[in-house]
């Protein structure tokens, strides 16, 4: 079975604007998803990026217009100035590698909630109430909050490593073997790649 290998940040707004997307393209080839969180601004300074708040402001405001304008084509609300963002990712990061290392549940649900709740409903993802919330929604055991601190911290270090090694330099990104399909928009991409090869 093809795995995609999913790199991405929990306050990353191109990953919320994904949505569920990701997911039907697995499911409609067959193929497995590991999540694999991260520490974008790691990322950026590991990859040559830039983060947001230190780009040139043509880049700053064409982010803007283009947030805006995916949102609209993807029929998704979003705020573009969210008051909890940037954040901590840390903590929501931490519960999604627990809740899929515990299973039972819809990691896939639960990460876009965690996503939807910073870039649509002005939510601090960093908030323990608000992670357990999702987690809860999405099939797991809320303590997973908790338990799963230790390990989580390990993997998502691990993640950060294994995404430069893969070739990853910003969010998301979704690699099949040495193929890398890097932002929302190509996913169409992706979904032609597994057909290939299925």
């Amino acid at each position: 079975m093809t795995q995609i290998d999913y790199y991405f940040a929990t306050m990353s707004p191109f990953t919320y604007l994904a949505g569920g997307r990701l997911e039907e393209v697995a499911a409609k080839h067959g193929a497995t998803v590991k999540y694999k969180p991260l520490d974008i601004m790691a990322l950026f300074s590991r990859t040559g990026g830039t983060p947001p708040k230190d780009r040139h402001p043509n880049r700053i405001e064409y982010r803007l217009q283009e947030l805006k304008r995916v949102a609209k084509h993807n029929d998704m609300p979003i705020n573009l100035k969210p008051a909890h963002w940037p954040g901590n990712m840390a903590p929501s990061a931490y519960a999604i590698i627990a809740a899929q290392n515990a299973g039972g549940g819809d990691v896939g649900g639960l990460t876009q909630a965690i996503l939807r709740a910073c870039w649509a409903e002005e939510k601090d993802v960093a908030d323990e109430s608000v992670i357990r919330e999702a987690l809860s929604a999405h099939g797991f055991d809320p303590e997973l909050v908790n338990s799963g601190l230790l390990s989580g911290a390990e993997t998502y270090s691990r993640n950060l490593d294994e995404a430069v090694e893969a070739g990853a330099f910003g969010a998301p990104t979704y690699i099949v073997g040495k193929e890398v399909f890097w932002g929302q928009d190509r996913l169409d991409y992706l979904d032609d790649y597994l057909a290939e090869i299925s």
